[in-house]
């Protein structure tokens, strides 16, 4: 039987670089053989952020490694706890992932972990984690914050590993906006010429983390 994978985006547009570079991996992911996925928009979904309960860490079977909030983002929860592959894509705001990305996190992490000494992952399965990141800034400029979260990814969740477009086109028309600090030509053509081969990137991690070789 093949993979089970689950896409989950963090970017509010559909059609933009996070949502094609993801969309790249997750076809990738599920090319595979055998594979099948679900496709998740943080964005449509009314959820909020861990709210520090600590009912994740009771010990009782109903409650341990499960977190109580009820909203949006619960099926989604289930789904990456039984999902074989995961795959999260952001854009960058202001050094981070976006506040629904990070909300997310926190609803998925916390659970996963416990406040024993030996810090033992909680979770039954060990998925395979592929991160996606976008970003207009160049491309070493958050390299220590992506190998950050894909570590903490790794202790808690499972293997993991990411790719990154940087300088990104954000616009078709640069005159419309305050953004004379970039080169719009210079934007526009690596637009045209390395961002497919970002998407191919993509699309070759998520190939790989379901076993399509």
């Amino acid at each position: 039987m093949g993979a089970s994978v689950l896409a989950i985006c963090g970017a509010a547009d559909k059609k933009r670089n996070t949502a094609a570079m993801l969309k790249s991996a997750f076809d990738g992911a599920t090319g595979a053989p055998g594979a099948s996925g679900e496709f998740v928009w943080l964005y449509d979904l009314a959820f909020r952020g861990c709210s520090g309960c600590h009912s994740c860490k009771l010990l009782d079977e109903r409650r341990f490694a499960r977190c109580a909030m009820r909203d949006g983002l619960t099926p989604v929860l289930e789904k990456a706890v039984a999902a074989d592959v995961i795959l999260i894509g952001s854009p960058i705001y202001f050094s981070d992932v976006t506040g629904e990305t990070r909300s997310f996190l926190e609803r998925f992490f916390f659970p996963g972990i416990t406040y024993n000494k030996e810090r033992e992952p909680t979770y039954p399965k060990r998925p395979k984690v592929g991160w996606v990141f976008t970003m207009n800034a160049p491309g070493e400029t958050y390299r220590g914050y992506f190998d950050g979260l894909a570590a903490m990814t790794g202790r808690i969740i499972g293997e993991t590993e990411y790719v990154m477009a940087c300088q990104t086109q954000q616009f078709e028309d640069y005159s419309e906006y305050a953004a004379t600090m970039f080169d719009e030509a210079a934007v526009k053509r690596r637009h045209i010429e390395q961002f497919p081969k970002d998407c191919e990137a993509a699309f070759m991690m998520g190939r790989r983390l379901a076993g399509g070789g």
